[in-house]
This record gives C-alpha cells, sequence and structure tokens, in this order.
C-alpha cells in the first residue's frame, strides 16, 4: 500500500483558529493510508526577491516540507474577500526563484471556515488563481464552503452529524485527487 504524505497548510496563524480546528477534524476523516505534516508559516520573513539566492532556515524548511509532499490541503479563512497576507507571503517563499517552485505539479485541496454565511468562498478562489498559476492541480468539486456555527463540532472537537456527510464526501473526492496525480 502506498503512503500518501499530505502537507497542510492554514491560512490562518491564531491561536483558536477555526481552520486550523477544521484542519485537525478533517484528519480523522482521511484512511490510513494518509498522513499530515502540519505546514508553519507564521515564521516566515516577508517575501523578498532579493533573498531569493540566501533563503533563511525558515524557507528553506517550508519548501522542503512541501517538496516531500505528495498532496496539498490549504485550509483558509477570508480575510477581506481574499486569502491572508501569511498564507500568500507563505505561497510566494515556496514558490520562488522562478522556475524552482516547491508547489509545481501537487495536487492540491482547498477548503475553510468562517462564521460567514457564504463561509471562504471568495478567498478560495482567490486561492485557486494562485494556484493554477503555480501548476497546481485543484479538486474543482466538490466545492466546501463551511460555515462556522454551533453543531459544526462536538464536545470532543470531533466534527457533528450535520456535518461529518458532506465534508466525508469532500474528503474521499480530495483522495481519489491525490491518487490520481501523486
Amino acid at each position: 500500500m502506498s503512503q500518501y504524505n499530505i502537507a497542510v497548510v492554514v491560512g490562518s496563524i491564531r491561536k483558536d483558529s477555526f481552520n486550523k480546528k477544521l484542519a485537525k477534524a478533517l484528519e480523522k476523516l482521511f484512511p490510513a493510508d494518509f498522513s499530515f505534516t502540519q505546514v508553519r508559516i507564521d515564521d516566515l520573513p516577508l517575501y523578498n526577491q532579493d533573498d531569493d539566492g540566501n533563503p533563511s532556515a525558515h524557507v528553506t524548511r517550508l519548501k522542503g516540507e512541501i517538496k516531500a509532499a505528495q498532496g496539498l490541503l490549504f485550509v483558509t479563512p477570508e480575510y477581506n474577500r481574499s486569502i491572508p497576507g501569511v498564507l500568500k507571503n507563505a505561497i510566494d517563499h515556496a514558490s520562488r526563484p522562478y522556475g524552482k517552485s516547491a508547489w509545481d505539479g501537487k495536487p492540491a485541496g482547498v477548503i475553510g471556515a468562517s462564521v460567514g454565511a457564504i463561509g471562504t468562498a471568495l478567498a478560495q478562489q482567490h486561492l485557486r488563481n494562485i494556484l493554477a498559476y503555480l501548476n497546481v492541480p485543484t479538486l474543482g468539486q466538490p466545492e466546501a464552503f463551511v460555515h462556522n456555527k454551533e453543531g459544526l463540532y462536538d464536545e470532543a472537537g470531533n466534527l457533528g452529524e450535520a456535518s461529518r456527510k458532506f465534508l466525508q464526501d469532500w474528503v474521499n473526492a480530495y483522495v481519489a485527487w491525490v491518487k490520481k496525480y501523486a
């Protein structure tokens, strides 16, 4: 049996992030042949092209974790109708210098949670546009705009009954996507 390591990139660095919680809950829905690396993005310097020839240890670690993965899982909030700056900064670091992108060809899934009724729909669309340019084949359907409301999780942090089937279907589609491209 093949083993699939998924680099999980959470676009929020907030301690009690809804999206960190969603990422952890989703991991429980995956088959046993999937493992996860939580990619750290909160310690990256601001991207500066002058540093491409001599990246920091944090940038080198980021690129190494992405290159070692068979797939990518982006779990992002929506800030001002787009992706958070910290996520864009990480994407820029791992895509540079030009022609040496760590993201290239890695199959990805995009999901996110928000207290808003439309979830993270616009952030996800902006992220998909960026990933398309970076040659990251991204799962298009089903889409999952998770409304973070009462009942999404039980007391133990597991997905509640009302959301579990929908998110299990999303995970199953993502697993098939990764296996198709990895």
